[in-house]
């Protein structure tokens, strides 16, 4: 089977750099586009040479001008928008992992997913993915004598907060409850809080030093607590994730489709 070709949005990112580095070190996959914004300093280097790795004969550029099988994108909800529409005219697969989406950007991704298929996941990492089934199974066996508080820590210069993890888990125990999100949730505390209301949600972001991402959920009841808890430790897991997705969407029917789809099914 060939190589899959990919290309990189956001390529000189953080993520980007990622992407590009591990990507290189995959036999059946090919990088064949790095792209950024069209006054980044680093336009017209080597791509991989940016990402640390031997140069890969990929220069950085505003633009694609080479066929590809898939798109990655971790941008900006504009961007992620931008490259929705430009997948779809194009009949190109998209990896999305871009948070903090507001009604118009899912809206485009919705859009795209009637022509191609799309993987959106507010975070790529197997082991988060993994975190949303066991926190979904325990909202379901455990009543709302059960008080639930949910904590996301990230790194300083994280800009949406709560996370879009943190608000899938949210959603999660939310769908198991039987309760939305907004009836429910209480986003820290302060001043005379008054008694914990039943069936109440804590949801607590942290934002501090170069932390890349850490979500816990506790469950407690008047005589036990029992708390999951994952942790990245380097971008690798959400990078990897992303290509694990994008082998995955080889040949898939157009649709949306999630990183539960991805690891089950």
């Amino acid at each position: 089977m060939n190589p899959l070709r990919l290309a990189i949005a956001g390529s000189t990112g953080r993520m980007g750099q990622v992407l590009i580095r591990l990507t290189a070190a995959e036999a059946d996959l090919r990088l064949v586009a790095a792209v950024t914004r069209t006054d980044d300093p680093l336009l017209g280097r080597d791509a991989g040479q940016v990402a640390g790795v031997a140069p890969l004969g990929v220069a950085i550029s505003s633009d694609i001008s080479r066929d590809c099988d898939v798109l990655i994108e971790f941008t900006s909800p504009a961007g992620c928008r931008q490259w929705a529409d430009w997948c779809a005219q194009r009949g190109v697969a998209l990896v999305s992992g871009t948070t903090g989406l507001r009604p118009t950007e899912q809206s485009a991704l919705r859009a795209a997913a009637a022509q191609i298929p799309v993987v959106w996941s507010p975070n790529m990492s197997v082991g988060v993915n993994l975190l949303f089934e066991l926190v979904g199974l325990l909202a379901d066996r455990l009543d709302e004598h059960w008080d639930v508080e949910l904590c996301e820590t990230h790194h300083r210069q994280k800009i949406d907060a709560p996370s879009g993890t943190a608000l899938a888990l949210l959603e999660a125990i939310c769908a198991r409850r039987g309760r939305p999100a907004p009836e429910v949730v209480v986003h820290g505390r302060h001043g005379a809080a008054g008694p914990r209301p039943p069936g109440q949600i804590g949801v607590h972001a942290l934002r501090m030093g170069s932390i890349v991402g850490r979500h816990e959920v506790h469950f407690a009841s008047a005589a036990e607590c029992l708390t999951l808890r994952h942790e990245a430790l380097s971008r690798d897991a959400f990078a990897l994730g992303a290509l694990r997705a994008a082998r995955w969407l080889r040949g898939r029917a157009a649709g949306m489709y999630s990183m539960r789809d991805v690891l089950f099914g």
